[in-house]
């Protein structure tokens, strides 16, 4: 009996996870704008999702990749592409795909924001932060 609350579980589990993999699959090169109002606004991608930033990247280098990137999609960009915004720029990832990045630091989304102008993601861990 113990057995079908935790097959239960796994179901949901995976269920979500098909969620935001279809959600933030999307994200990327095909967003061709990024809002910032006057300055202090969070940072976000033309479909209104927050952008963030990763304290334990290095300058033009992201250190998310893995489960890491998977709970954090990175902002990715196609080779060539026009910056979205003024004072973005690209770095290459390991895989050797493309992101976008502001003042040298790595753009991601939050799987916890599933609503545009969502902020959920700002301080988890203690080393992500709205993009600003």
């Amino acid at each position: 009996m113990k057995l079908i609350p935790v097959l239960a579980m796994g179901v949901f589990v995976a269920a979500c996870d098909e969620a935001y993999a279809y959600d933030y699959g999307s994200y990327g090169a095909a967003d061709a704008k990024v809002t910032q109002v006057a300055g202090h606004s969070p940072l976000t991608a033309a479909n209104g999702m927050t952008l963030y930033t990763f304290d334990k990247d290095a300058p033009n280098t992201s250190n998310c990749y893995g489960d890491c990137a998977v709970s954090w999609p990175p902002y990715e960009a196609a080779a060539g592409e026009q910056p979205p915004a003024a004072g973005l720029t690209t770095v290459q990832r390991r895989d050797s795909t493309l992101q976008w990045a502001k003042d040298g630091e790595p753009l991601y989304f939050w799987v916890g924001d599933t609503q545009p102008g969502d902020t959920n993601g700002d301080g988890v861990g203690g080393v992500w932060h709205v993009a600003r």
